[in-house]
């Protein structure tokens, strides 16, 4: 892989871009390159917002993101803030730099300093690049707690508990049937990146005060969870055989048991333990079926 440009490189160029470009009347660097906590590295993204005067337009002429350099391949979305349409256009250029642009309505910049508080976008860190009219000069300075978890409340607590232990009996089902590509996608992305994750986030909050704020989708629990629990979930990450695919579902309960019961041992809330009870049994009982018998989940 050839060297990826220096970063000063890579946003002087965009700064030149916007400069000799009249629709564009600011741009902002946002997320991990915009922060001053070591976060960043060598492949770090280049997260760039780029106020325009007609951001539909701008979005539909695929010829901008040329102007950087050469591009080998995108991806495009759109959103909201404030009631507006944005745009987003990710693209990764020929050098190994991937720069994922977010389209404003140069009017966002008004409306993010009538706000008061920031967006989450910019609440984890911007750096102004170009401004070409001092519309944001009125902007706080990042409070840099987007995005933190806070405190779940009793019942968010238990309707947490109660979605692990629903979509585990889809594991259960898919297994029974050999359907292990969708067994799969139950057990890793709907249990352990959807309510185990969360619950691993919670006890991470514990022990940090609610200070501390998650990567996405699990990025960074290596270096965040204890050493023991960390073990614990890298246990559950099996390949493609059926036995060991219904060992790891129950190594993730049990994964899944202990923080959830963790967590609501220092929040003061009772984990469901019948819940637990209930379904753990109906799986065992799955897991024991004989071949082509009317499984008990339906």
């Amino acid at each position: 892989m050839p060297a990826l440009p220096e970063e000063a490189d890579v946003l002087g160029r965009l700064v030149a871009w916007g400069e000799a470009c009249p629709p564009i009347r600011a741009l902002i660097l946002t997320s991990s390159r915009a922060r001053s906590d070591a976060t960043v590295d060598l492949l770090s993204d280049y997260d760039v917002i780029a106020a325009v005067h007609d951001p539909a337009a701008f979005a539909a002429d695929g010829s901008w993101p040329s102007a950087y350099g050469p591009p080998s391949a995108r991806w495009g979305d759109q959103g909201e803030l404030y009631g507006l349409t944005t745009y987003f256009r990710g693209v990764v250029y020929e050098d190994g730099v991937k720069i994922d642009y977010t389209l404003w309505p140069d009017a966002l910049l008004e409306r993010v300093s009538e706000g008061g508080a920031l967006p989450g976008m910019l609440d984890v860190g911007y750096r102004v690049l170009l401004d070409k009219d001092g519309r944001t000069s009125g902007w706080p300075p990042p409070a840099y707690r987007a995005h933190i978890p806070t405190r779940p409340t009793q019942a968010e607590y238990d309707a947490l508990v109660e979605e692990f232990w629903w979509s585990a009996t889809y594991v259960a089902k898919s297994l029974w049937r050999g359907e292990v590509v969708f067994t799969k996608y139950v057990l890793d992305h709907d249990l352990k990146l959807g309510p185990l994750r969360r619950f691993l986030e919670w006890r991470i909050e514990i022990d940090h005060d609610w200070s501390v704020r998650p990567g996405m989708l699990g990025r960074g629990l290596e270096r965040s969870l204890p050493a023991d629990v960390w073990a614990e979930l890298a246990g559950t990450y099996v390949g493609m055989d059926v036995e060991d695919n219904w060992d790891a579902l129950f190594r993730t309960t049990a994964l899944f048991r202990r923080v959830a019961t963790e967590v609501g041992d220092a929040l003061g809330y009772a984990y469901p333990q019948h819940v637990d009870d209930v379904v753990t049994a109906q799986l065992e009982a799955v897991r024991d079926l004989r071949p082509g018998a009317e499984p008990p989940l339906g």
